[in-house]
């Protein structure tokens, strides 16, 4: 503890809140051209939402022939069919067909000729078969999971605190979930539900970084009555820094875990994660703290006076 504690800054006094101008075009940006990504790009659904066929193979004879197995494939009459390697043998492959005309019968088919046509050359870790139905209501239930865990988010904060806080948290937790999907969309990853899984994370670990800061403004501001509510949200992002900064480098440590050696099915997962501890903490020390000032949080002392009975005639 003592090791950590020499590396981790105390006392500091930086002047955060003084860049906010500057933090709120690149906030700006990066929520616009999300959206924009969004519109014009859209996403790479995974078999979860779109619908169709995925196996994940491994060759039982050294490292897969992506050559010769997309040849293979391409003559089946299947529609699109893409491979992917993964893995440090070179022997595990992530097939998806997209989906077949004909419900789930036409779906078996297809993957009965998928495996034919590799035949005994390799063994099948997992198969996933998505109707077009499961898939839109996949879609639905996503979005609503993400909305919904926002506007819990919200009420949550401004029951706990006061409302200027509940807004500043929604909107520090909404530029978060929306430029993780712009993410998504610039990279072209595959976007299934193991990302709104990602998401409805970094949104929990987003408005928990920025509940321990609001806790401690509101502290501070029974502590300094007197202090500029510019001065003690900067007092309160210096108090808080090293506890941000150990919280995200030890999940940091632990997602680039999951990243080299999870596999390709947590690969998503971990770097929509990577993103959020980013873009998480910038949000809570550079829109949610900033935005306490825009909103008129009245410091201590003018709270004192709001609750002194008024004189009597």
């Amino acid at each position: 503890m003592q090791l950590i504690d020499r590396f981790l800054p105390h006392g500091t006094k930086f002047d955060f809140i003084r860049y906010r101008l500057i933090a709120f075009g690149i906030t700006a940006c990066l929520v616009l051209g999300s959206l924009t990504l969004i519109v014009v790009k859209g996403f790479n659904f995974g078999i979860d939402f779109a619908g169709g066929i995925l196996i994940e193979a491994q060759s039982t004879n050294g490292p897969a022939d992506l050559h010769q197995m997309r040849t293979s494939l391409s003559t089946l009459g299947l529609g699109e069919v893409s491979l992917q390697q993964f893995g440090d043998t070179g022997r595990d492959v992530m097939i998806r067909v997209q989906r077949q005309d004909g419900g789930d019968k036409a779906q078996m088919e297809a993957l009965a000729k998928v495996k034919d046509t590799l035949g005994s050359a390799y063994s099948y870790r997992r198969v996933e078969i998505v109707g077009p139905k499961v898939g839109d209501e996949l879609v639905r239930d996503g979005v609503l999971a993400v909305v919904l865990a926002l506007g819990a988010i919200a009420v949550y904060v401004w029951f706990r605190f006061e409302w200027q806080f509940g807004v500043g948290a929604l909107i520090s937790t909404f530029h978060d979930v929306i430029t993780t999907f712009g993410l998504f969309a610039l990279t072209g990853l595959e976007f299934n539900l193991t990302t709104v899984a990602a998401i409805l994370t970094i949104a929990g670990y987003s408005v928990n970084d920025t509940v321990v800061e609001y806790d401690r403004v509101r502290e501070n501001l029974r502590k300094y009555k007197t202090m500029s509510i510019y001065d003690l949200i900067n007092l309160s992002v210096n108090e808080t820094l090293a506890r941000t900064i150990l919280t995200v480098a030890t999940v940091f440590v632990t997602v680039l875990a999951l990243l080299f050696f999870g596999g390709e099915v947590l690969r998503g997962f971990a770097i929509a994660m990577l993103w959020g501890l980013v873009i998480g903490t910038y949000s809570s020390i550079y829109v949610a703290m900033p935005m306490l000032i825009y909103f008129n949080l009245r410091s201590g002392k003018d709270r004192e006076k709001d609750a002194e009975p008024a004189p009597t005639p």
